[in-house]
């Protein structure tokens, strides 16, 4: 045997304290979210920084909690950074539903035994949207827009040989015509690489920050308080009293598997389970096989269990080719059905250094 009192104990350390950190976002989770057990859909701001900007995990059923292998998987996880060496860029084009446009950018940098640091960018827009009144219920040619950004610097780190947590801030902007909002979220989670080869797993906490409500001069109106009465005065400034929302809290625990077939063959499979502020429980799962060291097919079915759901089925593809002895790059697409909502086309395109 091979095995001696300092490995034990280096083995022991590492386990309890993955425990530790797992326990710790399981009881933030219930204490945060709890209350809020039941469905509450269309409660919450910021509803675009739930969609998933990776092509890949989203046809692996979007069950990236436990997965790190490329920076997009910060979306799901910040502490997957702790693992990526040297530089990885990605972009995702994302045709959402109703002719919703996404897009979504992201880069990571190692340094070198100090951690991955990254920056995020996330933007959505509706398009012209043409205004409607009572009056003109066919048209008034004038035309409004809905957009959504955010901005985010994440950082990453490897705690022992087998663990790794991460970070991640985001400042977030929703405008509507002539209103707005803004707000910081936070994410943040773990990941631990089990001792069983290809067998990880993860847990996280994404938008955790403060409520936040819209302002803008479209709140702002001339009010008269009494019509029948002349000669006071008519044009009283008033405010509409705008609520405040929360952001779209999710804790998610995942499970991966990796299995090596052949030297040119491997088959993953992943599942994750979410709670969330503004709905019900479910789980993701999903599976990619990879071969030939380039190419993968995937699929999966999200949201299951999720009462009410539209649709669940993932499909994708992908291919990482090499264009120079230390660079790929990599191509992703993914087809998620929403029912009676159709279908969205996802394409991601990365460089990996």
């Amino acid at each position: 045997m091979n095995i001696t009192y300092k490995t034990m104990s280096t083995l022991f350390n590492q386990t309890r304290f993955a425990k530790s950190v797992f326990t710790f976002l399981i009881i933030f989770s219930v204490s945060t979210l709890n209350i809020f057990s039941q469905s509450k859909v269309g409660t919450t701001i910021g509803q675009f920084l739930k969609i998933e900007p990776s092509a890949r995990l989203v046809a692996i059923g979007n069950a990236g909690t436990s997965l790190s292998d490329e920076a997009t998987a910060a979306f799901y996880n910040p502490a997957s950074l702790g693992r990526i060496n040297g530089i990885d860029i990605q972009f995702t084009y994302n045709e959402w539903l109703a002719d919703i446009k996404y897009n979504y950018a992201t880069a990571c940098l190692n340094l070198d035994g100090f951690g991955t640091i990254a920056m995020q960018i996330t933007s959505l827009s509706s398009g012209d949207i043409e205004v409607t009144t009572v009056e003109q219920e066919k048209g008034s040619r004038l035309y409004y827009d809905v957009t959504n950004f955010s901005i985010g610097l994440a950082y990453g780190i490897m705690l022992t040989d087998r663990v790794s947590a991460g970070l991640a801030i985001n400042y977030l902007q929703e405008t509507i015509y002539n209103t707005s909002l803004s707000d910081v979220a936070l994410n943040f989670g773990v990941q631990y690489q089990t001792s069983i080869k290809g067998l990880a797993v993860g847990a996280s906490v994404s938008n955790f920050g403060p409520r936040a409500s819209y302002d803008g001069r479209d709140i702002y109106f001339n009010y008269d308080p009494d019509p029948t009465q002349y000669g006071d005065n008519s044009r009283l400034p008033g405010e509409l009293r705008m609520g405040s929302f929360a952001l779209p809290t999710l804790f998610r625990v995942g499970i991966s598997y990796s299995l090596d077939i052949s030297d040119w063959s491997k088959f993953l499979v992943a599942s994750d389970a979410l709670h969330t502020n503004d709905n019900t429980e479910r789980i993701n799962v999903g599976g990619e096989w990879s071969f030939l060291n380039t190419f993968a097919i995937r699929g999966g079915y999200r949201d299951l269990f999720l009462k009410d759901s539209e649709g669940g089925l993932v499909l994708g593809a992908g291919a990482k080719v090499g264009f120079t002895n230390t660079a790929k790059i990599s191509f992703d697409y993914a087809w998620a059905d929403y029912g009676r909502l159709k279908s969205t086309h996802r394409f991601t395109v990365g460089v990996h250094f």
